[in-house]
């Protein structure tokens, strides 16, 4: 399975501008430019991106990992913050709150550190990832 996303920018890194279009259509010709990315613009930017890439997978991962042990969520809500400092991309926070019938606590956490540690895009990203997991 492969998927695509163009990215298309006009002029210079500052007060250019540019679009993101994704094969899905989701995205089709959003703005990004360098206040959307580093100050409060309209639009979207890389690490908003890779933050919704990240809880996207990881929760999806995580109902299938809870699955495999006899569960069924009710719900599953995952927060996903990346951290840029100095031109470096540094950090993925996972943060998921979970109303799971029957689970104990210590099989919970047990499933979100498996979800962590092995869905696709925490294995693409080389860098820290936390996650607190907790239930309702």
């Amino acid at each position: 399975m492969k998927r695509t996303a163009t990215a298309i920018w006009n002029g210079s890194g500052k007060e250019g501008s540019g679009n993101l279009s994704t094969q899905s259509t989701v995205l089709n010709k959003t703005q990004y430019s360098f206040n959307s990315r580093f100050a409060d613009g309209i639009g979207t930017n890389p690490e908003e991106l890779m933050a919704a890439a990240h809880a996207g997978c990881f929760t999806m991962k995580l109902t299938f990992v809870l699955g495999a042990a006899g569960f069924t969520p009710d719900s599953l809500e995952t927060n996903c913050t990346i951290s840029l400092e100095d031109g470096v991309i540094t950090k993925s926070e996972l943060v998921v709150k979970a109303a799971v019938p029957g689970i104990t606590p210590e099989k919970f956490q047990e499933c979100a550190a498996d979800a962590k540690a092995n869905c696709p895009v925490s294995k693409a990203y080389h860098m820290e990832i936390t996650l607190q997991a907790d239930l309702a």
